[in-house]
């Protein structure tokens, strides 16, 4: 600390005096300003919250540029690539990583980490301390964010029927069902509710499928390749089942539901019109809010559903689950709970200038600090969920949250169970991931719910797409990025 060090009053002083890498002093960052890029909507929100009090306790101007999330990833990549260079930091998927470091873009943030008392960096989950931020033994990301896709259904009308939540994908189309049409406070609801919208969601939504019957021998089997050698797990009775799903579930949901983002499903799930729902953590937060939710105390949360079967990947063949193949099931059902997208997290331009990358670090740690985290995880409209060890356990925070216990132990319950699943998917994190995923499988993953493709024309898409781009990048390179994201040998 320098002499010139002095109290700026409350939590935040003491957050930002406990530190090197956070400002010693009110004023610190006058006359800065920090240009932050991410997606529009959640996640801007409380940048955008947050920012004022951050420029009144260091004088840094936050400046938000917010833009629609199919375009946040070759935004940011064209401006540091192009040495244009007006993006000075960036809220992001963290499987891009690869790409900007691989670049040069993105700063080391581990010494400034290092030195941060106030981050409480190993309060952070370690599964978000490592995959989420690092890359090649470096830190380069702070998490703001942990994101795994879980299943909601509504207890009420789960009891009212008899049924159990469903623990395979199976009986979650049985009972979506069931329930679809089912009247229920004067409204008939919908069986089904999955965001299905091209550009948007329904590339993750197939992975958890699939993924519970390509992976069951843990993360470092993977689910989108072979790890001999590069080929796509995609030409194979696992890949078509997880099409029918997605095809047969639209059935039981909204009528416009291939228009539909994860925007729209939300609140009609919480407006009570949807029997079941598959989303991220967001549902179980803005399940409590009392000026938009009519699910209050009526939501339940649960590990995404699994299969009784997984792919012989040598033969393309489904199989029962016995303890050879399927050594973590659970009542013989194999779970693999996909950590889609990772987290949101924040990281910085290499090239901008060092009182720049001083400000926005110290942005992003203000952001990630238990007094403002443990709160934002707790507003549906930040787009934030838990990520923090301290936020798994019912406290202060999400009772004041208006979260009661019975709905923490479910909602938390689940995101523990997802957390801690030893055959946890990882999202996919090699070289132009977002190519393989937002691109090649994103548009035939929407074509064919959209009747403009059959389901071989899909899965010829996908699985000549991704050969094509591997012989592009390199197979050889591809697969050993691949096999390192998954820690397999």
């Amino acid at each position: 600390m320098t002499s010139r060090s002095r109290a700026i009053g409350g939590l935040a002083a003491a957050a930002l005096l406990s530190c090197v890498a956070i400002p010693a002093f009110a004023g610190e960052f006058d006359g800065v300003t920090v240009n932050v890029m991410t997606q529009t909507g959640a996640i801007q929100e409380p940048l955008q919250r947050r920012a004022p009090e951050f420029e009144k306790l260091t004088g840094a101007k936050i400046n938000v540029i917010a833009v629609p999330f199919s375009d946040l990833y070759q935004k940011v990549l064209t401006d540091w690539a192009s040495g244009t260079n007006s993006v000075d930091a960036a809220v992001f998927a963290p499987q891009w990583m690869v790409d900007y470091v691989a670049g040069g873009y993105l700063e080391d943030v581990g010494a400034r980490i290092a030195k941060d008392k106030a981050i409480e960096w190993n309060d952070i989950a370690p599964f978000f301390r490592d995959f989420s931020s690092s890359y090649g033994g470096k830190t380069y990301l702070v998490p703001l964010d942990g994101d795994f896709h879980m299943l909601y259904y509504r207890t009420d009308i789960f009891d009212k029927a008899g049924l159990k939540p469903p623990t395979t994908w199976d009986e979650y189309l049985e009972d979506a069902k069931k329930l679809n049409g089912m009247e229920v406070d004067g409204q008939k609801i919908y069986g089904s509710c999955i965001a299905k919208k091209r550009n948007a969601q329904s590339y993750w939504f197939v992975t958890d499928v699939v993924g519970s019957m390509t992976q069951s021998k843990g993360t470092a089997q993977g689910t989108f390749f072979n790890t001999k050698d590069m080929s796509p797990l995609v030409d194979n009775e696992a890949f078509r089942k997880s099409l029918d799903f997605l095809k047969e579930s639209g059935k039981y949901g909204p009528p416009d539901e291939l228009n539909m983002d994860v925007s729209d499903t939300r609140p009609l799930f919480t407006s009570g019109k949807c029997a079941l729902n598959l989303d991220w953590g967001d549902v179980g937060v803005l399940a409590i809010d009392p000026a938009t939710s009519k699910v209050i105390d009526k939501t339940g949360a649960t590990i995404m559903p699994g299969s009784k079967e997984v792919l012989n990947q040598d033969t393309g063949k489904l199989e029962a689950c016995t303890k050879d193949n399927c050594p973590y099931a659970i009542d013989g059902v194999n779970h693999a709970p996909f950590a889609a997208f990772g987290g949101w997290s924040g990281g910085i331009n290499a090239k901008a200038s060092d009182k720049v990358k001083d400000a926005a670090y110290a942005f992003f740690s203000y952001l990630s600090q238990p007094a403002q985290s443990n709160v934002d995880v707790t507003i549906g409209k930040t787009g934030f969920n838990p990520y923090r060890i301290s936020q798994l356990t019912y406290n202060d925070s999400w009772k004041k949250g208006g979260m009661s216990e019975k709905a923490a132990a479910s909602y938390l319950g689940a995101i523990h169970d997802s957390l801690n699943s030893p055959n946890m998917i990882l999202d996919l994190r090699i070289p132009q991931n977002q190519k393989y995923q937002q691109v090649v499988l994103d548009e035939a993953i929407s074509r064919f719910l959209a009747g403009e493709i059959d389901k071989e024309t899909a899965i010829k898409t996908i699985s000549d797409g991704w050969k094509d781009l591997n012989d592009q990048i390199g197979t050889e390179d591809q697969l050993k990025f691949y096999k390192s994201t998954l820690g397999a040998k």
